[in-house]
């Protein structure tokens, strides 16, 4: 199922254009006027520009004057990082090896060195990789449209992009890379978005989430003509490796585009918020999102490997929150649970105040988490106050009653995920609040681990998905079935063809206990049944443990030591390790 999307204008996606330079920007070492115009209006918009090329430094420097367009300027195929600004030059790695250089020159090769690059050109490859053999050198060699470099191992464009993006304390999530070549896979898989030019390697087109039209710099003008026009919002849908799994309706995968539009998650008290919450969120840290999650009550306290600030005892410091978030490595749970109630909007408010300054400058954090967005962000609540909020894009809401909300705290929300039986309500209650028609909803109230997931954007029915749960949450899981005791009404039985034993297996550690011991022809009946997936597809809820019981049930006549064996392992494989 194709994820959701839509750009919310208050969020800039992409903050930095990286882009290689011959065959890309340039064409025979010359970049035009259209595509000057084009950077400095990229400039202009308050996005930077780093340059990622092949070439020596000072060779780049000579053949193009506009080096100052650029942030940063990745060098020798990601050797040298260079500052424009203030001219500063810094080596990442070793200098080229000396006696790689004389054997090279003894043997007739043309070769050419920078600061840390040694070059030549195709056919000499076969020598180059002979001699570092030879010599015993930990050396790697790429290669560049004809172009023969060679580089410490593990220097490339994409350790180079990094760095640069480092000194910048910006996220990798928030670029849009361009290239052509073969020594460009490597910073453009770094790349939120890879683009290749019209005139690039096949190879680079078909990994690549965009090919330009046009050839070099006008397919560069291309791409960033629209950069200008929406973000990219036009090409969201192809950028399937940064998509974020949201749960299955039936057989379909539900995903989300990160960093677009808002969602609202709501329900009644133990409706399941806190895990779709959890879930999503932990999903977005493993894709390396940045998030903070804005916490009232102190329900985030250990939440993955975020840092909490705040205790019972004492307010979360904004500073120190900030100081923490301008490093898009950090994740942050700002817990307001010592801080007076009435004092709670307050708070939130001068610390949304200082986060959507760093979004502007930084486009991160990715995500901001408002629970209990009731009490932070009222019904009372319009965008002319000073001291609240004004944007709200890449927002997660997660509230009780979502018509306690304000409506301008509402309006940037795409995707609604209603959980508990009065799901239907939710939906009808926030279309109320912003006065719209709510959707036809096909489906019934969801069951719990379930939700009714609304793309207001789009003009489906709300689907009936099953949510994905969070690592900690089958944990949890895992060791209830296992080691846990089940009602008598949820524990499997034992009873064989004729009704004579009664052996209950209260959790998945004592079914797999009797199953080993159990005697042939009740092992048989209950496989000829269907009873071992029913158990754990309808009260275990683990449907690829029952999908595997499936596949055994299916061949009742295997040798009945093969099946028991078969039973037993299939259980212990998945929960041992949770007892």
């Amino acid at each position: 199922m194709p994820a959701a999307t839509a750009a919310s204008k208050s969020t800039m996606r992409y903050l930095v254009v990286a882009t290689d330079y011959d065959g890309t920007l340039a064409s025979s070492g010359r970049v035009d006027d259209a595509t000057i115009e084009v950077l400095r209006r990229i400039v202009a918009s308050g996005r930077k520009l780093i340059l990622v090329t092949g070439r020596k430094l000072d060779d780049l420097l000579n053949v193009f004057p506009h080096a100052d367009l650029f942030t940063r300027i990745v060098a020798e195929n990601g050797a040298l990082l260079y500052n424009p600004s203030n001219k500063e030059e810094q080596l990442l790695c070793d200098g080229p090896n000396q006696g790689l250089l004389s054997r090279l020159r003894e043997r007739g090769i043309p070769v050419d060195s920078g600061k840390a690059i040694v070059a030549t050109w195709e056919p000499h490859e076969t020598t180059v990789v002979e001699t570092i053999k030879e010599l015993g050198l930990e050396l790697q060699v790429i290669f560049n449209k004809g172009a023969v470099m060679v580089l410490p191992s593990g220097i490339n464009k994409g350790t180079g992009l990094n760095c640069a993006l480092k000194e910048l304390s910006i996220s990798r999530h928030n670029v849009v890379g361009i290239g052509d070549a073969e020594n460009d896979h490597a910073f453009l898989s770094s790349c939120e978005c890879a683009v290749a030019v019209a005139n690039a390697l096949p190879t680079l087109k078909e990994r690549a989430d965009i090919v330009s039209k046009a050839d070099h710099g006008a397919g560069v003008v291309e791409i960033l003509e629209q950069l200008l026009a929406d973000d990219l919002q036009k090409y969201d849908a192809k950028l399937s490796r940064h998509r974020v799994l949201l749960g299955h309706a039936g057989d379909d995968e539900v995903y989300i585009i990160p960093q677009r539009g808002s969602i609202l998650i709501a329900g009644p008290s133990g409706s399941g918020k806190s895990s779709a919450v959890s879930g999503l969120i932990e999903r977005l840290s493993r894709q390396n999102y940045q998030y903070c999650v804005i916490d009232p009550e102190g329900d985030y306290d250990q939440f993955l490997d975020a840092i909490t600030i705040g205790t019972v005892d004492h307010p979360p410091d904004v500073e120190q929150a900030m100081a923490l978030l301008e490093k898009p490595e950090h994740d942050v749970v700002f817990n307001l649970l010592g801080t007076k109630l009435e004092d709670r909007p307050i708070a939130f408010a001068n610390l949304f105040a200082r986060i959507t300054s760093l979004r502007a400058r930084s486009a991160h954090p990715h995500w901001l988490v408002v629970d209990e967005a009731h009490h932070l962000l009222p019904s009372s609540w319009t965008p002319a106050q000073s001291t609240t909020p004004t944007e709200l894009g890449s927002t997660v809401l997660v509230t009780v009653h979502p018509e306690s909300v304000s409506p301008a705290a509402l309006q940037p929300v795409e995707i609604v995920i209603a959980v508990g039986k009065s799901a239907r309500q939710t939906i009808e209650s926030f279309c109320q609040v912003l006065g719209e028609a709510p959707p036809e909803i096909r489906d019934g109230d969801p069951a719990s681990g379930s939700a009714l997931v609304w793309f207001r954007i789009s003009d489906r029915s709300p689907l009936l998905v099953e949510l994905a749960p969070a690592e900690a949450e089958r944990k949890r899981h895992s060791r209830k079935y296992a080691v846990g005791e089940l009602p008598p009404e949820s524990s499997f039985y034992f009873t064989g063809p004729e009704g004579k034993l009664h052996l209950r297996a209260y959790n998945l550690l004592s079914f797999a206990n009797i199953a080993e011991g159990i005697d042939d022809e009740t092992l048989l009946f209950h496989l000829r049944r269907g009873d071992y997936s029913r158990w754990f597809r309808d009260m275990v809820k683990d449907k690829d443990l029952a999908k595997e019981a499936e596949t055994l049930e299916k061949q009742p006549d295997l040798p009945v030591k093969e099946i028991r064996t078969k039973l037993v392992e299939m259980v212990s494989r998945r929960y041992t390790a949770a007892a």
